[in-house]
């Protein structure tokens, strides 16, 4: 369980508790969460991080009424920078979304607009929103990275509890640029303690790391408690601690919860997320 689980910052978030849902437009019902609080336990520093990446978000359930009353329903793309200073609470993210159900608009572009102003003020930096239709969204194919699956290993496990320590080279220190790929990870929502689930990318460059011991490692993030942000950040921090890649990204495609999806990227490269996603995504 992370230190922070009763920081200040989290008093005044709706998670967890019985909330009025509303469908007029509410851009106050989003809610911040501070970046820092793991990345102070990480010992990163906010102005200077040793990563580049994004989180992306894809909303299912985005509608809204035109100015004849006709609903609109799209497929949502939202993409935060990983340099904002906080990321949306997901459930405050849900309920503004669902506030937009039974509001008029004019045109999508308003909705755009509105949408790109306010997840920007949320989350501090300039946020980016893409609306799909239902039958032609990219983000609905279904396509896989090029990668090793390493979830058929024969491993032992009789401990849940996050463990970097399980993160080993291969013995022979054999050079390699390898994809590898889990669908093994879960998590727990910090506070609500919400099962998370997700498939895991890792591509690195470097001395080999050991299959069996990264999915232990994956494996130990059975009952910990974290964002999904922050659950990435902390593979790849741990990655580069204990087995110093020359070169590194993490994501992870989490299944969805109440109509979103969130898929944080962290790389030693400047690159975009892929939208590549499984069908369980």
């Amino acid at each position: 369980m992370s230190q922070y689980k009763n920081a200040s910052e989290l008093n005044n978030l709706t998670l967890g508790k019985a909330t009025e849902y509303t469908s007029q437009y509410q851009p106050s019902l989003l809610q911040a969460v501070p970046r820092s609080l793991n990345r102070d336990e990480l010992n990163l520093n906010q102005t200077n991080l040793p990563f580049f990446g994004e989180d992306v978000w894809y909303g299912f359930e985005v509608s809204w009424l035109n100015t004849k009353g006709k609903p609109i329903v799209r497929i949502a793309e939202f993409r935060f920078p990983c340099t904002s200073p906080n990321i949306v609470e997901s459930k405050s993210f849900k309920l503004y979304l669902n506030s937009f159900n039974q509001t008029k608009f004019e045109s999508e572009q308003e909705v755009v607009d509105l949408m790109t102003k306010d997840l920007s003020q949320t989350c501090g930096t300039k946020a980016e929103v893409n609306l799909f239709p239902v039958d032609n969204c990219p983000a609905l194919t279904i396509k896989s990275l090029e990668a090793v699956c390493i979830d058929e290993l024969d491993v032992e496990m009789d401990n849940y509890q996050l463990n970097p320590d399980f993160l080993k080279l291969t013995e022979n220190a054999e050079t390699v640029d390898e994809s590898l790929v889990s669908h093994l990870l879960k998590s727990n929502c910090l506070i609500t303690n919400q099962p998370d689930w997700a498939s895991v990318y890792i591509q690195y460059s470097g001395n080999k790391i050991c299959h069996k011991s990264l999915l232990q490692y994956l494996i130990s993030f059975r009952e910990h408690n974290e964002f999904h942000e922050q659950c990435v950040e902390r593979i790849y921090f741990d990655l580069m601690e204990h087995c110093q890649p020359n070169s590194l990204t993490v994501y992870a495609r989490y299944t969805r919860r109440g109509g979103l999806d969130i898929n944080p990227l962290r790389s030693s490269k400047d690159i975009k997320a892929s939208d590549a996603r499984t069908p369980r995504q």
